[in-house]
């Protein structure tokens, strides 16, 4: 029908005429109350936000000595973040002269690594920042 014809029709219902489709060949209107249907917009984007999970970054601190089975509970909380969606930054921090043996604390990154290998990714490669080692993993 026309333009003309759909806001009289309208207008005899006492409601409006709303554009629900401008790109469609021809443009689709519905005839409803305006208020209502932009009310109706506004609770389905206020859901969809409701429903988005927002990615946080969780810091695991460690240091290059950790106990074995200290290590197995920050990993255990690691694998948790990760599961749950979130990225996890481990911080590997050096005291004192522990800075002369880093060979050891490449040797708990890639225990890191290997451990949380099943839930996640490295994002970003082991790097230094001052005296701490910083390594990114995402969620696979």
């Amino acid at each position: 029908m026309t333009v003309r014809e759909g806001i009289e029709l309208a207008e005899e219902a006492g409601l409006d005429l709303v554009e629900i489709s401008p790109n469609a060949e021809p443009p689709v209107c519905k005839v409803l109350d305006y208020g209502k249907y932009k009310y109706e917009l506004q609770k389905k984007a206020a859901e969809a936000r409701k429903k988005q999970k927002v990615i946080e970054i969780k810091e695991i601190k460690l240091r290059p000595m950790i106990d074995d089975h200290d290590f197995g509970i920050k990993m255990k909380n690691a694998k948790a973040f990760l599961e749950d969606g979130d990225k996890v930054k481990i911080t590997l921090r050096f005291r004192g002269r522990e800075m002369a043996h880093q060979d050891i604390a490449q040797a708990v990154l890639k225990r890191v690594r290997a451990e949380l290998d099943v839930v996640g990714k490295v994002e970003s490669e082991p790097s230094f920042e001052g005296r701490q080692i910083v390594m990114i993993l995402a969620a696979r």
